[in-house]
């Protein structure tokens, strides 16, 4: 839906897609960098970016790096920092993951992701399809993502931002709880802040709302390409 109207760049972070992991652990300036020479190589000189919950923290830190790049930020189920809930869940989801026990991270995940309203319409036979291909998508850098979860705290740097920004907040959320999108959106200078009723996942369960917040904002502050 948004390619339909804009010049659409994804990347493959290391340990996702055809990118193999990393060798090192995974620090926000390199994948800013990363996604900044994605950029490059598709000839954007500048360009909005959407970051999606850790994604958001990457989002910020391109910004912060490179500000004159930067014509918009939409974060969407993002946090301005990791609460001891969330460190839990994380240190819980990295051990995990590091023993690939993918199965497992998917019965803790799903509960967790998806909007509680439509997790208890399921049938059992559902909820267990559903389970079955969480696991199967689990990427193997799952691990090295979630270790960014450790003591992430960009508040003070949200603070210093000055680009257009959207928060999409995602109420029905038990990953990453409302008051912690809505902390983000509260730091981050001028922002607007938009809620979607769905759980973790506004572009599976609500997809046309969550496309047309975003292109609807990038339409009123980026050129289209």
């Amino acid at each position: 839906m948004l390619a339909a109207r804009f010049s659409v760049v994804g990347v493959d972070y290391p340990g996702t897609g055809g990118t193999p992991r990393a060798d090192e652990p995974l620090r926000l300036d390199e994948l800013a960098d990363q996604l900044v020479a994605a950029a490059d190589a598709e000839g954007l000189e500048r360009f909005a970016v959407l970051g999606y919950p850790l994604g958001g923290n990457v989002a910020v830190r391109i910004a912060s790096r490179h500000p004159e790049r930067v014509t918009a930020l939409v974060l969407t189920a993002a946090f301005a920092r990791a609460d001891n809930r969330l460190e839990l869940v994380g240190g819980l989801w990295r051990r995990l993951a590091e023993r690939d026990e993918r199965e497992a991270m998917a019965s803790l995940l799903v509960p967790l992701a998806v909007n509680p309203a439509v997790l208890e319409d399921l049938t059992p036979a559902q909820v267990d399809q559903l389970v079955r291909e969480t696991a199967a998508s689990m990427p193997p850098g799952a691990a090295d993502h979630v270790a960014l979860l450790e003591g992430a705290d960009l508040r003070a740097e949200i603070a210093t931002l000055d680009v257009p920004s959207l928060v999409i907040a995602t109420t029905e959320d038990h990953l990453v709880p409302l008051p912690l999108q809505r902390e983000l959106a509260d730091a981050l200078p001028g922002a607007r802040l938009a809620e979607l009723p769905t759980g973790h996942l506004p572009f599976a369960e609500r997809p046309a709302e969550w496309a047309a917040l975003v292109s609807g904002f990038l339409r009123a502050t980026t050129p289209e390409r």
